[in-house]
């Protein structure tokens, strides 16, 4: 990732705006204080894998506790729900 600071971040804008496009930008304070500049495309991309990550805990964490139905093939039982 690379690293800039405000101050060249700011004489700079449009050059690094572009650069986002391809990779996120950090844009780092002297006091250690931090900012990242990405596209909204990976933007969107971090929360779709993060919520991907987050069901996939939950399955597990229903798994281990015991709180899932175990399905039989040709158990026309497990199709009730559907009917109306």
């Amino acid at each position: 990732m690379k690293s800039t600071s405000p101050r060249s971040f700011r004489a700079n804008l449009k050059d690094y705006m572009e650069m986002a496009t391809a990779k996120p930008i950090r844009i780092q304070k002297r006091e250690g204080n931090a900012c990242v500049l990405m596209s909204e495309e990976y933007y969107e991309g971090l929360l779709n894998e993060i919520t991907s990550l987050q069901k996939n805990l939950l399955s597990a964490n229903q798994v281990i506790k015991g709180e899932i139905t175990e399905y039989k093939m040709r158990d026309k039982d497990r199709l009730k729900r559907f009917n109306k």
